[in-house]
């Protein structure tokens, strides 16, 4: 996968510095054995993304990641493999890169806040079906099959 510069909310290219940002694919499996991808909803945004956040000042990519997946799911995560950067431009038309890693869930439990007030635990298909942003749903698409291929 490539990251593209394109913006979702118009067809601004980006102006001023880079916003930097990382975030995680959190998954697991289910009773039944079934992958599942946490996803979360943004009220703010009307919006089911993956959880990700804006990197803090000396903060590195890793830290930021988890972090973010902690403050936005409430589960500590074990990172795993660096996925993907993605690139596109923000709804303010600012440059934007989202630095995403694999993540396993370890402990914690969701609880809403004002910036995400639901998470829900989806199979892949329903991922798909259910997250925002196509950015988002191809990477979740790489990851099912990266993961499926690995097991089978």
């Amino acid at each position: 996968m490539a990251p593209s510069l394109v913006s979702p909310h118009g067809q601004g290219t980006g102006t001023g510095p880079v916003v930097r940002a990382a975030g995680g694919v959190v998954v697991r499996l289910s009773d039944r054995w079934e992958l599942q991808v946490a996803l979360v909803h943004r009220p703010v945004r009307a919006d089911w993304s993956l959880p990700k956040g804006k990197v803090d000042p000396g903060e590195t990519l890793e830290a930021c990641a988890l972090r973010e997946v902690r403050e936005e799911t409430g589960f500590h995560c074990r990172l795993g493999r660096f996925l993907e950067t993605l690139a596109y431009v923000d709804r303010r038309d600012r440059p934007k890169t989202v630095a995403y890693w694999l993540m396993e869930p370890l402990t914690g439990a969701f609880e809403p806040s004002e910036e995400v007030d639901e998470l829900r635990w989806e199979p892949i298909e329903g991922a798909l079906g259910l997250l925002s942003y196509d950015r988002d749903r191809e990477l979740v698409a790489w990851v099912g099959r990266t993961l499926l291929a690995r097991s089978g």
